[in-house]
Formats: structure tokens, sequence, C-alpha cells
């Protein structure tokens, strides 16, 4: 029995209470003090985590924990807010602007993996040392959606105080998630510097490239066969598409309506 206990590297204390005088029915469950997965056939197995909401941050720092949060800001902008808003709409703009921040992000691996920077030492902490960290993914996904969200706001004449409002507030989060990086220990300066530069300069591109070459193809995609299936459509001509979409649904419920009460 010491032996079995032995190797199964538990405490003295629960191989001494073996050794008590506990009646025939009672049955402990032997649990192996290696997971079966810690270990494959002698050697010890490479683990990876899934990082898409793994942010760390120190105990009791109430900064840290509000930046930990704004570090996922772009997880929450991809699935909470452009998939949500592409199965519900159908729009064909934020289609392409998501597009264009899948690109970006392809874009930014694509050199990571080129460049091979190593993250700053506190990644060892963190367990996070295990990817590369130059530029920074986070930083160029805010930036590049603080570029194309401000020049999609700021497009139409008159611009509104709510249009300012948006881009400002995209720039802030932006500058908020390089912040972030950068406090909790994933990024240098450097890293994250490099990220947001690359955004920039991706995001106004493909702004240009949505708005001077894709959008004249919007009418025909939108009575294709597929846009049709779908119910794709584009709204980027209508100033006030909230006031547009309200007068509509009004117009179309009295003359429901005035229907109803003619039968």
């Amino acid at each position: 029995m010491d032996s079995l206990w032995a190797s199964l590297d538990v405490p003295a204390t629960a191989a001494a209470a073996a050794n008590c005088q506990l009646p025939s029915f009672v049955i402990f469950p032997v649990v192996s003090a290696t997971p079966r997965w810690g270990k494959e056939r002698g050697r010890e197995m490479a683990l990876k985590a899934v990082t898409l909401t793994h942010v760390r941050y120190e105990r009791e720092d109430k900064l840290g924990h509000f930046l930990a949060w704004v570090s996922l800001l772009p997880v929450f902008i991809s699935l909470g807010g452009f998939v949500s808003h592409i199965l519900l709409r159908r729009e064909l703009h934020p289609l392409f602007f998501f597009i264009g921040l899948i690109l970006s992000h392809l874009s930014n691996d694509f050199i990571k993996d080129s460049v091979k920077q190593s993250r700053p030492h506190t990644c060892e902490a963190l367990e996070f040392c295990d990817s590369h960290g130059w530029p920074s993914s986070h930083s160029n996904y805010m930036f590049f959606f603080a570029v194309y969200l401000t020049l999609l706001s700021l497009r139409c004449r008159p611009i509104s105080k709510c249009d300012l409002a948006v881009a400002l507030g995209s720039w802030t989060l932006a500058f908020l998630t390089m912040l972030s990086r950068v406090y909790l220990g994933y990024h240098t300066v450097g890293q994250v510097v490099a990220g947001a530069g690359l955004g920039i300069v991706l995001g106004g591109i493909w702004f240009w490239i949505v708005n001077s070459v894709i959008a004249g193809c919007f009418p025909a995609i939108e009575e294709s066969a597929i846009g049709r299936f779908f119910y794709v459509k584009d709204t980027s001509h209508i100033q006030n598409v909230l006031k547009f979409e309200y007068e509509n649904a009004r117009a179309a419920r009295k003359a429901f309506q005035r229907k109803e009460a003619t039968d």
C-alpha cells in the first residue's frame, strides 16, 4: 500500500490515512496526480490556450481590470457589432467594412510571422510568449476601425454633432486599447505604435477602395440572384437611415390599416 501511495505522489498524510481500518464497503476513487493530458507516453505535451478572451491583469488593480475589458473591444465589435448587424441588416457597406478588418488582421499576422519580434519579458507571467508581438493586432484592428468609421461618418454634409461624437468616440477607444496592451504587459510601446500605424494606413486605403471602386458595384450586387435571395441592400445614399425607415414603417402601417378598413 505504501508503494502505491508513493507511486501516486500524494501527501504522506493521505498515505497514513490509508492504514486506517475502514469497512469493506467503503471505496475511495484513485485519482492520478498527473492529468492524462499533462503527459503523453512519458513526455510533456505542449499546451496552448485559446486566447480570444484570455486577458490577465494584476489582482486588486482596478485600472488593470478596466483596461482588460477595454482590450476585449475587438471581440465585442466583431461578434456583437458586425456579425449581428450583417445578419440582421444585410447592409453592403458594413459587410465590406468588416471584410477590410479581416484583411487588415491577416496582413498584420503575416507581418508578425515574418518579423518574429518577441513580446516583452512580462509575457512569461501572462503565459503569452508563444506568439510574436510586432505589430500589435489589437492596435491594428482598433485604428483601422477608427479611421474607417471616421471617414464614413464625416463623408456626408452637413456633419452633425452625432457624427462628430461617433468619430471622437472611435479614436478614444482606439487609444485606450493601445494603452491597455502596454499597461497589461502584452506589448511594448513600439509594437502598439506599429500596429496603430498599419491600421491607419490600411483603413484609409480600404475606405478609398470601397467607396471609389466597389461601391459602384453595389446596385448590381443588390439586383443579383444572391442579393435578392438574402435581401442584401445598400443604404449609404440615404442621409438619415433611421428617419427613412421610421417614416416608411409608419406609412406601411397606415396603408395596411386603410386596407383592413376597406375589406
